[in-house]
């Protein structure tokens, strides 16, 4: 009897230990990379080519990529959509100096020296959280076709998705329209600039005049603008979008009086996968596959 007891009582101050040193841990993770294929990433600032193992090449891209607020499973959406994009490179630039530079340009990636500077006592709590999530997709890609598929992504949609061809000209058969209601979430699905008449010609290189006259030569078919006559001159809805710094090429001209106000909608291009839809999905009961699923259509996850 009293050897049951003093069982129960080790068992009682042992296994709150264990479950405590399983899942708070004060240590960083780490990957066993023996077996893992290395990504070439270019930095632009350091003007430095670095050798990174792919699992790690992926933590440095969700962390620069998406907020570590984000639930789990949109995470780990974006850790297959991140590798995905980045076996797509490596096939591309097998023969050049690298793969992938660590901005926009491709995709971008933040080193542990720089997440340590910005994370500070946070760091490895953060990095924890991206790490298991990428641990939990380890080797997973998206494959259409038996082909690895150039899984896009942005910040916020203004309500849906675009077709491929309407903003990057190439038609891909994943890459398709599909609805996002998700992202009214996001603090940047309707943001407002407003502009001096002065200021707004001049930025967009048209000559002053006090009356505007705006005219909408053609738009995808959700709506974004991709040609526009503003007075006498024709433009492109992204050259609009870049001249007045505006977050994507959903937008709406108003004239009040001197100043014009840019009503804009969603953030990023707008294909393939929301990141903040991806965010709403998780956060209604989604799983990173059904995520990846729904904004590339006809995919299949795929491990190496």
């Amino acid at each position: 009897m009293i050897k049951k007891i003093l069982l129960f009582s080790c068992l009682i101050i042992i296994i709150p230990f264990i479950i405590v040193t399983i899942f708070i841990r004060d240590d960083e993770i780490t990957f066993n990379f023996s077996q893992s294929s290395v990504v070439r990433v270019y930095s632009e600032e350091k003007d430095t080519i670095s050798l990174v193992p792919i699992e790690e090449y992926v933590v440095g891209v969700v962390a620069g990529e998406m907020p570590i607020e984000f639930e789990i499973e949109a995470l780990k959406a974006q850790s297959v959509a991140a590798r995905s994009y980045v076996m797509i490179q490596m096939q591309r630039n097998v023969k050049k100096e690298y793969d992938v530079v660590d901005t926009v340009m491709n995709q971008v990636y933040l080193d542990k020296e720089h997440l340590q500077s910005v994370w500070k006592e946070s760091y490895t709590e953060n990095i924890n959280k991206i790490k298991m999530a990428v641990l939990q997709t380890k080797g997973e890609y998206a494959s259409y076709n038996d082909k690895v598929a150039e899984t896009l992504f942005f910040s916020t949609s203004p309500g849906i998705t675009e077709n491929s061809e309407d903003v990057f000209s190439n038609k891909v058969a994943y890459l398709r329209s599909v609805e996002s209601t998700w992202d009214e979430i996001s603090p940047l699905y309707t943001t407002n600039r407003t502009y001096t008449l002065e200021e707004f010609y001049k930025l967009l290189n048209i000559s002053y005049s006090e009356k505007l006259k705006v005219e909408i030569i053609s738009k995808t078919s959700t709506g974004r603008i991709k040609k526009i006559k503003i007075n006498d001159k024709e433009l492109t809805g992204s050259y609009v979008c870049s001249k007045l710094g505006l977050r994507s090429t959903f937008f709406e001209i108003i004239k009040e009086d001197n100043k014009i106000i840019i009503k804009n909608k969603g953030y990023g291009h707008g294909v393939g996968m929301s990141q903040y839809g991806a965010q709403g999905m998780a956060k209604a009961g989604y799983n990173y596959q059904d995520i990846l699923k729904h904004y590339y259509t006809g995919i299949e996850i795929k491990k190496f």
